[in-house]
């Protein structure tokens, strides 16, 4: 692949997860040439692709700038109150219902550069532990390149409508010390990638399945050891720490993506369905107190 090309792919990841967002500026040529160690020409050329690819418009002597796409995309959650537990698990439901589509189709349709761009979410990921704030941001990432992957901008254009707050993780699972309940969920996140790459619908399908059923059964589970009285005491207690997290990790976009926690059945096996957990659909849903907000958590 050509210099120009891979600084093209780069750009265009970057405006397509919202890094750089409509409106705002490309880095100025120097700092382009100097960031990826590539000539003037190279620089040039990679902008003339954008423009022609209708991403970004230059203004003589001003710069160039990235264009706001169409989008018929109006889906926005209120975001005002706390989540609740059956507020978490039903947003866990939800995703269930598009992300595990959205695995397959990346399995048939990723190419190579947005194959790579996974594997360096994946990794990121999976360098987090003990760190929940870059956890979260990083998760929400590799989520967000699963749906990029599918070629079918309203997958993404969901999940940016969703930003890092649909990661909900139970507070201690991501915390040092619980590095064993980390490595469980990036087994499970490597399974889905490994599916995706060997081009594996079912498979992806499979593993994306499994893995949000465990998120479920996860965060009941944290509710169910917290809980030492009132409900929503315990659960404000253990998601307060990744509702800061959150916070730190943004709205939507690149920059503010989203991780997750948990302890559950995880590795290769859980992929073919091996996970008790996630076997036989969701897990069941406790009876809502009215109050225990899931602040900011995520899975």
């Amino acid at each position: 692949m050509s210099l120009t090309q891979r600084l093209v792919e780069s750009l265009t990841a970057h405006i397509q997860e919202g890094v750089i967002r409509p409106g705002e500026r490309l880095p100025t040529e120097n700092s382009m040439v100097e960031t990826y160690g590539v000539s003037r020409t190279v620089v040039r050329e990679a902008i003339s692709r954008l423009q022609a690819a209708g991403l970004i418009e230059t203004h003589q002597g001003r710069g160039s700038f990235v264009l706001a796409r169409p989008s018929s995309t109006t889906f926005a959650p209120d975001r005002s109150a706390g989540l609740t537990l059956p507020d978490a698990l039903d947003l866990l439901a939800f995703r269930t219902a598009f992300e595990v589509e959205a695995a397959g189709i990346a399995a048939a349709r990723r190419s190579e550069p947005r194959l790579r761009a996974l594997r360096e979410a994946l990794d990121d990921f999976a360098g987090c532990a003990g760190n929940p704030g870059a956890a979260v941001a990083a998760d929400f990432r590799f989520h967000l390149r699963i749906a990029l992957a599918t070629e079918n901008r309203y997958f993404a254009d969901l999940l940016k409508s969703l930003g890092a707050a649909m990661i909900v993780v139970p507070r201690d699972r991501l915390l040092p010390g619980r590095e064993e309940h980390f490595a469980t969920i990036v087994a499970e996140h490597e399974n889905i990638h490994a599916a995706i790459e060997r081009q594996d619908a079912e498979g992806a399908r499979a593993a994306a399945r499994v893995h949000l059923g465990n998120s479920q059964a996860r965060l009941l589970s944290a509710h169910a050891t917290t809980t030492d009285g009132s409900p929503g005491e315990a659960t404000d207690k253990s998601t307060d720490a990744i509702s800061r997290a959150t916070d730190k990790a943004g709205d939507g976009g690149e920059a503010g993506d989203g991780r997750e926690g948990g302890d559950g059945g995880g590795g290769r096996e859980g992929a073919r369905g091996s996970s008790g957990r996630a076997r036989g659909g969701s897990p069941k849903r406790p009876r809502s107190s009215g109050t225990g907000e899931q602040r900011g958590a995520a899975v």
